[in-house]
């Protein structure tokens, strides 16, 4: 669990600040189990003294997580180490991971003095023509509507639409954009890579302002326990694969959104799978259908618009 933070550099702002680089040696003890100066100055290009001044403030703050190897001139981390700084958690580390697996040339941002060899599973790629997400961006900050050409699934020809977007999101395989449809008249999902043109923008409406858009404001939480019928072992087994507490985990999610996480998770109504393949069920699923089937939610989220 990670320490509370020192006053004297908790507030500190922006990325090149002395809290930054304090989370940094945080992070290269913890994972590269040493340091040096140099890591220091050649990420942040920073002065040598300036890097020994930083060493110096971490070693006040955290006396028991390092030790200086006079031979290896390198500051190790010790058997007592403790992180200072939540960025120096697993979720973090694997992040940057992904990072380097996902984009070879990813150097600026990186955290890591060794990196071992990643791989990861390969999706199709989806294109996103940046003309359009540039106009889709432009919209969304000045808070006008935006006249587009869109290809859905439910219709043989492309169709002119009139949206007001406010938000995008990502369903963990395509990015929409969450937008008031001014021909439905309700807030949909739209793939931003069927949108095939932008033109003009379009004045918006007093019902497509965000504050409006109930289920993307709305949060619900999906309870998520281990499939009754696994052997106790194997529940045990799902409960470390998912950091449960108490038989379960919870996940909090816009309510838009609920439609995509049950997918992934196959956690949809009529998908009945054996239990070494479903692995979880969603616990509270009575109220979930019941919230998710007020207003159309489910089928404005899910469906093809």
């Amino acid at each position: 669990m990670a320490a509370k933070k020192s006053e004297a550099v908790q507030d500190a702002p922006g990325r090149w600040s002395q809290q930054r680089r304090l989370e940094f040696i945080d992070f290269r003890l913890r994972w590269d189990g040493r340091l040096n100066r140099r890591g220091l100055t050649e990420f942040f290009r920073i002065s040598v003294p300036q890097a020994s001044l930083d060493i110096a403030k971490y070693s006040e703050l955290a006396p028991q997580n390092l030790e200086y190897d006079r031979a290896a001139r390198v500051y190790l981390a010790t058997d007592r180490f403790r992180a200072l700084y939540a960025t120096s958690g697993a979720s973090h580390f694997t992040n940057e991971l992904l990072l380097s697996a996902l984009d070879g040339s990813h150097q600026s941002g990186d955290m890591l003095a060794f990196r071992p060899p990643v791989a990861t599973v390969p999706v199709p790629a989806r294109t996103i023509p940046v003309d359009v997400l540039v106009a889709l961006q432009r919209a969304i900050r000045e808070g006008t509507g935006l006249r587009m050409v869109y290809q859905s699934l439910s219709r043989a020809a492309p169709s002119a639409r009139v949206i007001s977007p406010h938000a995008f999101a990502h369903d963990g395989f395509r990015w929409h954009v969450r937008a008031y449809c001014h021909a439905r008249a309700e807030f949909r999902d739209f793939v931003i890579s069927r949108i095939t043109h932008v033109d003009h923008a379009e004045p918006t409406q007093e019902d497509g302002a965000p504050a409006h858009d109930t289920a993307w404001n709305t949060e619900l939480e999906l309870v998520l326990v281990p499939h009754p019928r696994l052997s106790k072992a194997h529940r045990n087994a799902i409960e470390l694969d998912y950091g449960m507490t108490e038989g379960r985990t919870v996940l909090t999610c816009r309510l838009a959104l609920v439609f995509y996480v049950l997918r992934h998770l196959r956690l949809e109504a009529d998908r009945v799978s054996p239990p070494e393949e479903q692995q979880i069920v969603l616990k509270n699923r009575a109220s979930v259908d019941r919230i998710m089937s007020r207003g159309r939610v489910a089928a404005v989220s899910s469906a093809s618009p």
